[in-house]
């Protein structure tokens, strides 16, 4: 049991004892000690000096014994500030902690509780390449999975590729126009790369015939629609709904390419899925449920054939759910694929890492599965997160402006190899070894960056700072972990039995430690891996504050050098199953 919980616990069976008082262990409030008090736990007394009659002076003198009679192992000293009772855990407590949990490399980790959540990320479109938002996405569904792992639960990555559409047409009319038959194979382009190109290529040929027609006289918003180009891909949307061979076949190249181009940049930044589902095999699901929610008074017809429901109540507005030609929108398609997956998977929750321009979507989404009484509803969650932006602003791919995700890659690693290469510690190092080093710290650099900020806010990316031997950074985590497995090679761990009192920096580095499975646990209920990457650099921070100030090699005795190895231990392990939550690589050497 992690202590905390066994300080309400103790906390609980006291008031019984003493007072005859019934207050649940959760709901004693237990908070960290504040460093200008003595002490390591502190017991908010105010919510039951009321109920008790006492004064708190006395009641936490009253409280702050009989915990020192009923657990001496646990306390070992209280003092009582105004309606604060402190705790001081005793050193033997700390050290049964650290003997048993040393060499234990599941630590932080929870055994399987039954349960089972589906998390669906990344979710590209097929007419350009991953872009830096795509990277933050990946991240952060990835680690959550991940999170949702440690603590026990059995999990599903999906992705739902959008292979379908205007947009995909567009790549097509522009590749047929300018291509000359161009293929990856033949321009040594990434397929990826290639056909977001002719997306691009797109946008500039359109703006152009716009132009020429507004200069002819024609309105802009006329202009736009009646551009030939832009009409040449309407008329194969068409075609491809109605399943023209020759329309059909060059969709299917176009989105091979692409889907090689996105599996090179995936086992580069370790994303991987269970199951990819595609919108083109589920756009027409979602129909059947519609017809069901007409007759259960869910949905209402208009006049024209088209189909809405009605959200003001609750509310939202009115949201068309089929038009009047019978096609389905969006969310109908997301209504029918949510059953879809449930019908798979069975998943106890259903966690969608979307954008946070799509926050009025999901709201409907769900709403409306609830009104259906779809076993899949309650289990929805919109992973909403925020938008990354550059120092020079959005980024927009119609116009070129967006940072695309293997040019990052690379940068971070090029900046990698340049800042390692300044240090000038690289002399016992292989080719091989040095190239596996840069990605190490170049995608962990990337990673952490991305994923130290809470996913509901916006971000702002700087490449340059994501890579500091000193910052808020993997890299000093990763050189802490490092500097621990140098040690861990030349000083054989040799067991002794020690009862030696902890030194302040020995008992700091312990406390923090501990902390380990309830911050594997706050990760999961907030649905942040922000908090996991704000604990392993403040462990590495405190492994640092202790070992420039006590000597393992040469400590002061035997018993002294095995718990300060043991601490060493379990601080590399720590931190590595913590980086691994977060998909980050952590090198044996640096």
């Amino acid at each position: 049991m992690e202590l905390i919980s066994q300080i309400r616990m103790a906390a609980s069976q006291a008031l019984q004892r003493e007072y005859q008082y019934d207050l649940p262990a959760g709901e004693v409030a237990v908070n960290e000690t504040k460093p200008e008090f003595e002490g390591d736990y502190t017991v908010v007394l105010f919510s039951f000096v009321k109920q008790l009659k006492k004064k708190p002076e006395e009641l936490g003198n009253e409280l702050g014994r009989a915990l020192l009679t009923s657990h001496p192992t646990l306390f070992s000293a209280y003092n009582v500030i105004k309606g604060f009772l402190n705790l001081t855990i005793a050193d033997s407590y700390w050290l049964a902690f650290i003997q048993a949990q040393h060499d234990n490399p599941d630590f932080g980790r929870k055994a399987r509780i039954g349960k089972k959540v589906m998390v669906e990320y990344s979710s590209p479109n097929t007419n350009k390449p991953l872009h830096l938002g795509h990277l933050r996405n990946n991240f952060l569904g990835w680690s959550i999975a991940e999170i949702y792992k440690a603590n026990g639960y059995d999990t599903v990555k999906t992705c739902i590729a959008n292979d379908r559409g205007i947009h995909i047409c567009k790549s097509m009319i522009a590749w047929q126009l300018f291509a000359n038959g161009a293929t990856p194979g033949s321009t040594g382009i990434k397929g990826d790369h290639l056909v977001g190109d002719y997306y691009v290529l797109f946008g500039e040929e359109h703006k152009k015939q716009m132009a020429e027609l507004i200069a002819e006289g024609m309105d802009k918003e006329k202009a736009e629609k009646e551009a030939p180009i832009m009409k040449a891909a309407q008329q194969m949307l068409v075609d491809w709904e109605a399943g023209k061979p020759e329309v059909i076949a060059l969709w299917k190249q176009m989105n091979s390419w692409v889907y090689a181009g996105f599996d090179e940049t995936y086992r580069r930044i370790g994303s991987d899925f269970d199951k990819t589902y595609y919108e083109s095999n589920t756009y027409l699901l979602g129909k059947e449920l519609v017809e069901q929610g007409l007759q259960q008074g869910v949905f209402e017809q208009e006049d024209d054939g088209s189909v809405w429901i009605d959200l003001t109540a609750d509310g939202l507005d009115r949201k068309i759910v089929r038009r009047r030609d019978g096609t389905a929108v969006y969310i109908t398609q997301d209504i029918g694929l949510a059953v879809k997956k449930y019908e798979e998977f069975h998943c106890d929750q259903s966690i969608y890492v979307v954008g946070d321009e799509q926050n009025y979507h999901f709201k409907v989404l769900k709403l409306i599965c609830q009104k259906l009484k779809l076993p899949s509803a309650d289990g929805i969650f919109h992973l909403s997160y925020g938008m990354v932006e550059l120092p020079t602003g959005r980024m927009k791919t119609r116009e070129g402006t967006v940072v695309d995700a293997d040019e990052i890659l690379d940068e971070m690693i090029s900046e990698a190899e340049r800042k390692t290469k300044e240090l000038g510690k690289t002399e016992d190092f292989s080719l091989e070894e040095l190239e596996d080093l840069y990605d190490v710290i170049g995608l962990g650099g990337l990673k952490f960056f991305l994923l130290r900020v809470d996913p509901k806010k916006k971000m702002l990316f700087n490449p340059e700072e994501s890579i500091d031997l000193h910052g808020y950074t993997a890299t000093f985590v990763q050189y802490a972990y490092a500097r621990i497995r140098s040690i861990l090679r030349k000083e054989p761990l040799i067991e002794h039995p020690f009862h030696a009192p902890l030194l302040a920096l020995e008992k700091s580095l312990a406390i923090t430690l501990e902390k380990f499975p309830a911050i594997i646990e706050q990760a999961c209920v907030e649905m942040s891996p922000s908090v996991i990457a704000g604990y392993a650099y403040q462990l590495a921070q405190t492994y640092n504050s202790f070992y420039a100030e006590h000597s393992v090699a040469n400590a002061e005795t035997p018993e002294k050098k095995t718990l300060r190895l043991q601490l060493c231990q379990m601080t590399a392990t720590t931190l590595r199953n913590a980086m691994n939550v977060l998909g980050i690589r952590v090198p044996e050497r640096m």
